[in-house]
């Protein structure tokens, strides 16, 4: 049975605000015991990368088999393949690196629409608070590869910008898959985002935007052999 409100829901909803005193003190450990969970059950995962993309996306369709290949593609370059756990790309991605005998993680929200983790994944999370599991994320990756998505690809996208923009995060590689969907927002950043100086030219350029599974993954080790000549 899926909540119709979930753990997030009760603690964000300022509807809410004469429960705040007797019990946001008491969820606090609720959240301590899944971040607990979440660095128990993946300190021994080696070099891993975050796939992300719609939920929606169909099974057999393009978009599908694309994520389905830079699975495989992550697994045979060693990498534990990382995803939201769910449908779509996620499953997809998951699927073709399991089936090229990679490891697949699956780190699942609790969600009121959405199903529970694929088939696909060899270890599986189910979290309540999105920050908890968005700290996995970034945590665990040493990259992100964002294939077409909806407002949480976006979340995903724009907080790894963000962390590596803001130096929390050093020399990790955001990959976007197909042109044709991001080509406009990356246009739309340069032309406006960057002409206006809300950004730097080097907060754009430290994205890949390409069709080219091989070129996408080529840009994944060589972020990685970045850091280890760093070290």
């Amino acid at each position: 049975m899926k909540p119709r409100v979930t753990a997030d829901q009760h603690l964000l909803d300022s509807q809410r605000r004469s429960e705040w005193k007797q019990k946001d003190a008491w969820r606090t450990l609720r959240i301590l015991s899944e971040f607990v969970d979440g660095f128990d059950t993946l300190s021994d995962v080696g070099s891993a990368v975050a796939v992300f993309g719609s939920a929606r996306t169909k099974q057999g369709s393009e978009g599908y088999l694309l994520a389905e290949r830079v699975g495989a593609a992550l697994a045979a370059e060693g990498y534990a393949v990382i995803t939201g756990g769910g449908p779509g790309v996620m499953e997809a991605a998951n699927k073709g690196a399991s089936e090229a005998g990679g490891e697949s993680i699956g780190l699942g929200i609790e969600l009121p629409f959405e199903q529970g983790v694929n088939d696909y994944v060899d270890i599986g999370l189910d979290f309540r608070y999105f920050f908890v599991r968005k700290t996995m994320f970034v945590k665990y990756a040493q990259a992100f590869i964002v294939l077409p998505g909806g407002f949480g690809t976006m979340d995903e996208l724009f907080e790894a910008l963000t962390l590596v923009q803001t130096k929390k995060v050093t020399q990790f590689p955001v990959v976007l898959m197909g042109t044709e969907y991001w080509g406009g927002l990356v246009d739309w950043m340069r032309d406006r985002m960057l002409e206006d100086g809300m950004v730097n030219a080097q907060d754009i350029d430290m994205l890949l935007v390409t069709d080219d599974v091989t070129e996408a993954v080529a840009h994944v080790v060589k972020g990685a052999a970045a850091v280890k000549d760093a070290d």
